[in-house]
């Protein structure tokens, strides 16, 4: 058997190449959108992709099935419950896939969707004990699926949990200990809250250490799924729905380079300016009106958290960065890239008027402004789990995934200093006021982390 995981840091996600050394036959299943990685490894391996097993609708990221159909002819597969605009084939409950010796077993485990299952693997057809399980976004290491992700559509959460509860207990625990667990995702995501940074662990272990595996009582279990989740970022919605559609296929060219006149009759037409660079570059000096995301972090995350999905986007950073940020923007739908500006040292120094800066105050800095601005409005923008360590008194709590659709909540005449654990998302967060028409913005370098610093 060949079993490959691929991991995403950026995106925390996990997707996995399993095929038969006997036949050639392959299967991908949750793949991402560039596919390549996938194509690239089956050429090298002799496989031939003859099926996308995807575990259910994704909301974090924009799936390739499309383009691995596209380019290897094959057969989508969703668990009985999917609804989407373009041919599957449905997979059953109790359903056994074989690839020659590698078999799969499919079990429906919906909770965290209701079309959701998990992929057992088995070496040998007639194997007691499977290789793995592949959990998709029902158990994670360390966590479940959050339940929550539908209510928009209408779906209740509290409904989702309880069927959760009985796919971990009724099936994915009653696999045998030393079952390989490989989840959708890790450490960062947003399908749950409490993720571990291992990308696989056992049945076993699980059953020992995770915490929702552990409740077993029904109510109790529903009750902490459904608290204290993370704010569902803004992208989630679009996303599922776009993976449910017949939808483009992914543009892996590098984006066409624009004049800063081109750019700017772009951004008066209500394009997002995007600038990929890091925040110090940003911070010293950057496109008017442009949103600072970090190529360097979760960049695909947070620009799908703050960017408006239905504009078109024009990348105002480095030009050798467009390539890289045009692809990792289309792994969350970000599909609208209509050019790279081409020069922006030359914007620098012969348009001025159309350059910003953006401050970023110390520790000290900020105890001063604290202390002699009544109208300071401070923005904390972590998230949930984070502020349990603390936060600067008086500070607005809004985190990253809400503040573009709260803008409302402050006062744009007064100042503003946004801050974060460490200072990225500060500055993505700066850069969004900034742009959003906020006169006098500042972040927090070093975050809240310079900030107890400064206290101690």
């Amino acid at each position: 058997m060949i079993f490959e995981q691929h991991y995403l840091t950026c995106l925390s996600q996990a997707s996995y190449l399993v095929g038969d050394e006997s036949t050639g036959r392959a299967v991908v299943v949750d793949p991402r959108r560039d596919v390549g990685v996938y194509l690239e490894q089956a050429a090298q391996l002799g496989l031939r992709i003859e099926r996308v097993i995807e575990t259910h609708i994704h909301a974090d990221f924009l799936s390739g099935h499309l383009e691995l159909a596209a380019a290897t002819g094959a057969v989508i597969c969703y668990g009985e419950a999917a609804e989407v605009e373009y041919p599957i084939e449905p997979l059953r409950d109790g359903q056994r896939i074989s690839l020659g010796e590698v078999t799969f077993e499919i079990l429906a485990t919906p909770g965290h969707t209701p079309e959701s299952i998990s992929v057992v693997v088995y070496e040998h057809p007639d194997d007691e004990v499977p290789y793995g399980v592949l959990t998709g976004d029902t158990l994670f290491v360390g966590d479940v699926g959050r339940p929550d992700l539908l209510v928009g559509a209408g779906i209740s959460a509290d409904n989702l949990a309880r069927r959760l509860y009985q796919s971990l207990h009724g099936k994915l625990l009653k696999l045998p200990d030393t079952t390989r667990v490989f989840p959708a995702h890790g450490a960062g995501s947003a399908c749950g809250k409490n993720l571990s940074s291992e990308t696989c662990s056992t049945i076993g272990e699980q059953r020992r250490s995770n915490y929702a595996a552990n409740i077993t009582d029904v109510d109790a279990f529903v009750a902490s799924l459904t608290s204290d989740q993370a704010v569902q970022p803004r992208y989630f919605e679009y996303d599922a729905r776009r993976n449910r559609q017949q939808r483009q296929l992914l543009n892996g060219k590098p984006p066409d380079l624009l004049a800063i006149d081109e750019v700017w009759t772009h951004a008066q037409a209500g394009a997002n300016l995007l600038d990929s660079r890091g925040p110090a570059d940003f911070a010293a000096g950057h496109l008017r009106g442009a949103v600072n995301v970090s190529l360097d972090g979760r960049f695909a995350e947070w620009a799908g958290a703050v960017l408006d999905y239905d504009r078109d986007i024009v990348l105002v950073g480095d030009p050798a960065q467009a390539l890289e940020a045009r692809v990792r923007l289309a792994r969350v739908g970000l599909d609208r890239v209509v050019g790279q500006l081409d020069d922006l040292a030359t914007v620098f120094a012969v348009r001025p008027e159309l350059v910003q800066h953006t401050r970023r105050h110390t520790a000290d800095q900020l105890g001063q402004l604290h202390e002699s601005t009544p109208d300071l409005q401070l923005v904390d923008v972590r998230g949930k789990g984070e502020v349990g360590d603390g936060t600067i008194p008086g500070a607005h709590h809004i985190p990253l995934p809400a503040l573009a659709d709260s803008l409302a909540q402050l006062d744009r005449a007064a100042p503003v200093v946004a801050y974060c654990a460490s200072g990225t998302r500060s500055m993505i967060a700066a850069s969004l006021l900034q742009a959003s028409g906020f006169a006098d913005v500042a972040d927090l370098s070093g975050g809240f982390g310079a900030w107890q610093g400064h206290q101690s």
